[in-house]
């Protein structure tokens, strides 16, 4: 209680918390009391205990129930203002890209002349850069000390980006047949700092692979660029963080 009032707080994390993967994965963890979230996530624990229950999800994307179509919608927006000329992209950092289904969606979409950027660590059966098909899709896979796990989708939505963190890949098991969570992310402060870790991705010139329609994986061009090792990178602005948010502590 806060105030004489119950309070609920949920966390939704892009993995689990094995002390073991700790020490070796890249996640992402959202600790928030925010209702909008805190609701839906009470419903997500319902229906692993009563699964014959369904429930609607105004803010949640929830496999097996709403996940690929809430995916195909955000999707679907940004095909239709891409065709009205407005700005229209999707970033996405993932492990794993194979449904069909939504590699086909990512190819409309980039016909349709949205900018998609993928990092993805593990498999990717999408095949980007090839001409009338995903010429507007770049993909890149960065393989470092620490295992990527993490999964963040920002769209456009006309200049008015939405964020979201995830526990499923873009894979038939986890948007049909596992329980898998996506959550949107509404503090523009951590909206800032998923943005921080996809735009490391992008531009890592030490350990960032360009995958292409060749499957040659060549490393990104760095001729006379300073090296940036994203992983590193991102390990010192948080390790820097946290000294500051101690530091702060103590006053």
């Amino acid at each position: 209680k806060e105030n004489g009032k119950l309070v609920n707080y949920a966390t939704v994390s892009t993995g689990n918390f094995h002390e073991g993967n700790a020490n070796l994965y890249t996640d992402i963890n959202i600790f928030t009391a925010d209702k909008r979230v805190t609701s839906e996530i009470e419903k997500v624990f319902t229906f692993l205990e009563f699964n014959y229950k369904t429930f609607n999800y105004k803010y949640l994307w929830v496999s097996p129930l709403s996940m690929r179509r809430k995916l195909y919608m955000h999707i679907d927006t940004e095909i239709a203002n891409a065709r009205k000329k407005l700005p229209a992209y999707i970033h996405c950092k993932i492990n794993n890209i194979v449904d069909l289904d939504v590699i086909r969606r990512l190819y409309q979409a980039s016909n349709e002349g949205v900018k998609i950027k993928i990092m993805v660590r593990g498999i990717c059966s999408l095949v980007p850069g090839v001409p009338g098909l995903s010429e507007n899709i770049e993909v890149v896979s960065v393989v470092d000390r620490f295992l990527e796990h993490s999964r963040i989708f920002i769209f456009c939505n006309n200049k008015q980006p939405k964020y979201f963190i995830s526990s499923a890949d873009w894979m038939t098991r986890n948007l049909d047949h596992r329980v898998e969570v996506a959550v949107p992310v509404f503090d523009p402060d951590i909206q800032n700092e998923l943005r921080t870790v996809l735009d490391a991705g992008f531009k890592d010139n030490v350990k960032g692979r360009v995958i292409d329609e060749k499957q040659t994986n060549s490393a990104r061009n760095k001729a006379g660029k300073k090296p940036f090792r994203s992983q590193v990178e991102l390990y010192n602005h948080y390790l820097k963080e946290y000294n500051k948010s101690i530091k702060n502590q103590s006053h």
